[in-house]
């Protein structure tokens, strides 16, 4: 009887390894215990196949290359801030939503990184499956690598679905994360950075 039940969950397993995402889906829908051939669910599973692969398309991309295709060489040595970079990610613990704003900042040491580059660098990290913890040092970590200024920050201020569907259910909190390389760990430095993320605009461009 052992046996039996033993050959039964490798022949389970390895029918799911055989299946395709589309087909994983739509034995989802029927645990969930709904229909996947009526008409409103019909083409769900291949719809979620393709939002998923949208959604986690970052594991396919370099952030290093990136980084790499607009390198400068400046003689400038103040701050450079890039803020209010809109963020979209899902918890890789419940596979949930979780959005909010990313603030990037970094002193060069002789090149800069072209701008439009740093929201693709955190688009790239932010579509995987991800914590918000180590998403904040992973851009860090990132541009530190890319071009080692003299020190660099990011802010993330985010929203997870886990927290507001599901769980404590809190609608209302939020989740602020930081990361702080070379300089921006002296205080100075830091300070300027936070006030000019918490300081909002009036101007319309």
């Amino acid at each position: 009887m052992a046996t039996i039940t033993l050959n039964n969950k490798i022949a389970a397993k390895a029918g799911l390894e055989r299946a395709t995402t589309e087909e994983i889906y739509r034995e989802l829908l029927r645990r969930f215990g709904e229909d996947p051939d009526r008409d409103g669910l019909l083409q769900t599973p291949k719809r979620v196949e393709k939002a998923m692969e949208f959604l986690t398309q970052g594991y396919l991309k370099d952030p290093a290359s990136i980084l790499r295709e607009a390198l400068f060489d400046v003689d400038y040595d103040e701050m450079v801030l890039v803020k209010d970079i809109e963020m979209f990610s899902l918890c890789e613990h419940h596979m949930l939503p979780f959005f909010g704003r990313v603030h990037v900042a970094y002193i060069p040491n002789g090149k800069v990184v072209g701008l439009s580059k740093i929201p693709r660098l955190v688009e790239v990290f932010a579509r995987r499956l991800q914590v918000q913890e180590r998403l904040t040092r992973q851009i860090a970590d990132a541009i530190q690598e890319a071009i080692a200024p003299q020190g660099v920050g990011v802010v993330i201020e985010a929203r997870h679905l886990c927290m507001m569907m599901r769980g404590v259910e809190k609608q209302n909190s939020s989740t602020v994360t930081s990361a702080m390389l070379g300089c921006f760990q002296k205080q100075n430095t830091r300070s300027e950075f936070l006030s000019l993320v918490r300081e909002r605009s009036t101007q319309h461009f």
